[in-house]
């Protein structure tokens, strides 16, 4: 494998608890009979589409209110271990690149200060593309800044969507074993990554 492609939220770095517990908070004080579990399943997409999914009927407010309160639970973010040895060793070889569902402005606020970004060659954020994943076009908009061949690339993340997304850009999908475990949703999955430093060996 000569690219890698990475989700970031649950590939890279934890920020679950970051984001879903201000949406969950923010759509039960604004009369939404939802459970964590629903907002949680929204995990990984965009927040337009999560509020879409999620029927929310007044979007605009409710992201700008949620917007608001992630600062408040940034100290729920952590790296994943390994993470940062992992990418310095494939940084040496290999071209990296990121795609992911965050907003330029969202990269820059929650991924850029804690230090990775030295390790990618491109970034991909859903403002640059029509569709978020499961479409496959924040992953071939990687593939075209990376000059990358699909066959000889991967795209890493921890959810159905990332699966879809990579399957649908004709590239191979890695599971973040490290988040997620394996289930009957991944059995499509191309790798299973214990940990990971075995992106080393794929």
């Amino acid at each position: 494998m000569q690219n890698f492609i990475f989700d970031i939220d649950g590939t890279l770095i934890d920020t679950e608890k970051m984001y879903i517990k201000p949406l969950y908070e923010v759509l039960i004080a604004n009369g939404y009979q939802i459970t964590y579990a629903e907002a949680e399943a929204t995990f990984g997409i965009t927040a337009k589409d999560a509020l879409e999914q999620l029927n929310v009927i007044n979007p605009q407010q409710v992201l700008e209110q949620w917007n608001r309160k992630i600062p408040d639970y940034q100290q729920e973010m952590t790296i994943f271990e390994g993470i940062p040895e992992a990418l310095a060793q494939l940084n040496e070889t290999k071209k990296l690149a990121i795609a992911t569902s965050k907003l330029k402005n969202e990269f820059e606020r929650d991924f850029t200060p804690i230090g990775l970004n030295r390790y990618f060659h491109e970034v991909v954020t859903s403002d640059e593309v029509k569709k978020g994943k499961p479409a496959p076009d924040m992953i071939l908009k990687g593939l075209e800044k990376l000059a990358a061949e699909p066959k000889e690339t991967v795209y890493v993340g921890d959810t159905v969507y990332d699966l879809k997304a990579a399957h649908n850009a004709g590239v191979y999908f890695a599971l973040a074993g490290w988040r997620t475990p394996v289930d009957t949703r991944f059995k499509q999955a191309d790798f299973v990554l214990q940990k990971p430093i075995d992106m080393v060996n794929l």
